[in-house]
């Protein structure tokens, strides 16, 4: 395992993180100054930032737990962020306790943190006889699909002959070039007819102005970033039959209850879809 005493420098504490940002929003306190400056602006013109971060969260529980009753018992989460209540871990390994989950990140305070949580819960890599299944953390970009693959770690918790989900949300707004259907299809290729892929990416299909204002202020201090309309999403499901109701808002993906009334507010997709 590598060390984990990190200087401030190679934790970046100079330089804002979509990680940090996105803790920010949901009301977390592992960002440091250089994130809350970042993420105030990006607030004082879409002040929606925060439901759209608490509406991916919600999403990603629905869409795990609908791959758990599903069947799936392996689960690959890049660009996990920060540690918060309700990880996939322990929403997957409370309906099935058995459930392997690997979180990749490439933010240093990201994998100190997840570390230390699953350390302190003897959850890294390592299963005892009927207790939890393993779980791994692993230092990688989105943008390395044959680095993560390949990963011993990643390999020593997953199986890729048997399903798999894998999960991309809120992230491939960071990677704008290759486009999506790029970045995924190494990571589809690797999965066995049956796994799925989870993925949300906010879009300029819905307050255009907002979105532009917001990925300007992430770009001024060195974050690229882009929307994406729903036709280049769609591509990253080549491969993928989509599951009902398809790419949509994120409240409207099989919503548990009603649905917020500020739905125009929320300019992020989310999708699953069921490799064929």
């Amino acid at each position: 395992m590598a060390d984990d005493r990190r200087s401030p420098a190679v934790l970046g504490m100079h330089t804002a993180h979509p990680a940090r940002l996105y803790d920010y929003y949901l009301g977390g306190r592992d960002s440091f100054e250089a994130d809350r400056r970042v993420a105030e602006e990006a607030l004082a013109v879409a002040p929606e930032l925060r439901a759209m971060a608490a509406e991916n969260r919600a999403f990603l529980r629905r869409a795990v737990r609908h791959l758990v009753d599903a069947g799936i018992r392996q689960f690959l989460d890049i660009g996990t962020g920060l540690p918060t209540r309700r990880n996939v871990h322990e929403m997957a390994q409370e309906i099935a306790p058995e459930t392997r989950v690997v979180y990749v990140d490439n933010d240093p305070v990201v994998i100190v943190h997840a570390r230390a949580l699953l350390t302190a819960h003897g959850r890294v890599s390592g299963e005892e006889a009927g207790g939890p299944g393993p779980t791994a953390v692993v230092e990688a970009d989105v943008r390395e699909p044959e680095r993560i693959l390949a990963d011993p770690d990643v390999r020593g918790v997953i199986d890729f002959d048997r399903p798999l989900a894998i999960l991309i949300t809120s992230v491939l707004q960071f990677v704008p070039d290759p486009e999506p259907a790029t970045v995924v299809a190494p990571f589809r290729d690797a999965m066995v007819p049956g796994g799925h892929l989870v993925l949300s990416h906010p879009t300029q299909d819905l307050r255009a102005v907002q979105a532009a204002r917001v990925t300007g202020a992430y770009k001024r201090v060195g974050i690229p970033t882009v929307t994406r309309p729903k036709a280049e999403i769609e591509r990253a499901f080549e491969g993928f039959g989509l599951l009902d109701p398809g790419i949509v808002q994120l409240p409207l993906w099989r919503p548990d209850g009603p649905v917020t009334p500020d739905l125009d507010r929320i300019w992020m997709y989310g999708a699953v879809g069921r490799k064929l």
